[in-house]
């Protein structure tokens, strides 16, 4: 299964894909290429761990969002690497229709909260303020409506009483870091079905 990762800055999780892969950890599951959104950033410096491509990909004049020209870029160069699952690993933009029908049922995003709970950004920070007893994380199918595809896993993470936001968030991220390799490895041993 070829994969192909998406994001915008550090880069932990596309790291800890990466490492999955390297420990053997990652099924039948191979990644190609990543590529970002933003030139220079962390998140690009991982592919050399595997000497695959890591590109950045003008994103066009919107900040939030793939659209027209860039979006169209963006699938042309994808579809040289031949996915068969892109993972959006802290993409921070929002993806059209045109982008995930050119994909369609082969994306998958990863969310720092228990969805339906707290979908959009910062997402911890909403869950701390609010006083959720659970924190965690979500990895799901995307479809033209953020954070509201098909759930594939979940991890809750408690939230202890008087928890400073920065212990809940490191928290968070580590479940994050063992979730997504293994959702990838279960879709590509086929213990999880893709969509129909």
């Amino acid at each position: 299964m070829r994969i192909v990762i998406l994001g915008s800055g550090s880069g932990s999780n596309a790291k800890a894909i990466i490492q999955a892969q390297q420990a053997g950890q990652l099924g039948k599951a191979n990644c190609v290429a990543l590529a970002a959104d933003r030139e220079g950033v962390p998140f690009l410096g991982h592919a050399a761990i595997l000497g695959i491509p890591a590109e950045f990909l003008d994103p066009g004049s919107f900040r939030t969002k793939l659209d027209g020209e860039a979006e169209q870029k963006w699938i042309e160069r994808i579809l040289e690497w031949n996915p068969d699952l892109i993972v959006l690993a802290g993409l921070l933009r929002v993806l059209k229709p045109p982008f995930i029908n050119a994909f369609s049922g082969r994306i998958i995003n990863l969310h720092p909260s228990l969805l339906p709970a707290f979908p959009g950004l910062h997402s911890i920070r909403q869950a701390h303020e609010y006083g959720a007893l659970y924190s965690g994380c979500t990895v799901h199918w995307v479809t033209p409506t953020v954070d509201a595809g098909p759930i594939i896993d979940q991890t809750a993470v408690r939230i202890e009483k008087g928890e400073p936001l920065e212990s809940i968030e490191a928290r968070v991220h580590a479940a994050e870091h063992r979730l997504l390799p293994d959702v990838i490895r279960r879709l590509s041993l086929g213990e999880l079905s893709f969509p129909s």
